[in-house]
């Protein structure tokens, strides 16, 4: 089956808001934008423990870009915040979900920003280039699938006709459209059926060299974070209302909208928005 990318998307700072990329770099640990990895930094509490949109909505309100030197953070009424990629701190270990894993803090003018925004006393971390996260093998079989600090995989596909079906079914209730960025997707599909990708088993990039290749290992199991209204940062219940009236797969273990998906080869491939992709499903 042929498709296309109709998107990219990267997200520097977990639970922060990512961006479009009209190109990104396909690494083992997922996307990269000029060497900067998606999830490459964390914010987490004075325990180490990560946070996420999950109990602080109010990180949706945080933008993030790259420069040529630095992580650049947003927010309405601070001030603007430039983290150098150069920066270097202390190796700590911090926790997200049941990892434990190595990050290197990034100064007191960064952990300071983020706890005057959020209201209480956390840091900013980088994943440390010498550490080492694997997904659980029980999805990726053989494969050893490594990745930063999303929750359990290096890559999340979703569907614009899923997108669009979902919208349709708002729009019945009288509820707003929501936009992908709600679903914190890296690739966006198009070409595809409303929710095609359940049954994805390999996605194959077309117009390289070596073909990248994408295995598709779960379904997305989602949690409040897609209910976060990007313009005011706080949380409400839909999409995962209307969500819950088709989309509940008890095998997988909850409310599912994409799905999760490994790199099998290709790393070091260039992908762009537009390119052709072959998709092979399973049932």
């Amino acid at each position: 089956m042929s498709a296309r990318i109709d998107a990219l998307w990267l997200y520097p700072i977990k639970g922060c808001r990512g961006f479009r990329v009209p190109g990104a770099t396909l690494a083992q640990t997922g996307l990269e934008v000029d060497g900067i990895g998606d999830r490459e930094w964390v914010v987490v509490d004075e325990s180490g423990e990560f946070l996420s949109q999950r109990e602080l909505p109010k990180m949706a309100l945080i933008e993030t870009r790259l420069t040529g030197e630095s992580l650049r953070v947003r927010a309405p009424d601070m001030l603007q915040l430039d983290v150098p990629f150069a920066s270097e701190g202390e190796v700590l270990t911090v926790k997200v979900w049941n990892d434990e894993v190595a990050a290197v803090t990034q100064g007191e003018i960064a952990d300071a920003w983020l706890t005057q925004f959020l209201g209480l006393r956390c840091r900013l971390m980088r994943f440390d280039p010498e550490a080492s996260r694997v997904s659980n093998h029980k999805y990726t079989g053989a494969v050893t699938a490594p990745y930063k600090f999303a929750d359990a995989f290096a890559l999340l596909v979703c569907s614009t006709a899923s997108l669009a079906d979902l919208n349709d079914r708002l729009a019945k209730k009288g509820v707003a459209a929501v936009t992908i960025e709600r679903f914190r997707p890296n690739i966006v599909l198009d070409g595809l059926e409303a929710f095609d990708e359940d049954y994805i088993d390999q996605i194959v990039i077309n117009g390289a060299i070596n073909d990248a290749r994408l295995h598709v290992v779960k379904p997305c199991v989602r949690c409040t974070v897609p209910n976060v209204d990007l313009a005011t940062g706080k949380a409400g219940f839909e999409p995962g209302a209307t969500l819950a009236t088709f989309r509940n797969d008890t095998r997988a273990g909850g409310l599912t909208f994409g799905v999760n998906a490994i790199v099998g080869a290709g790393a070091g491939t260039r992908l762009s928005t537009g390119d052709a992709v072959e998709v092979s499903l399973r049932f």
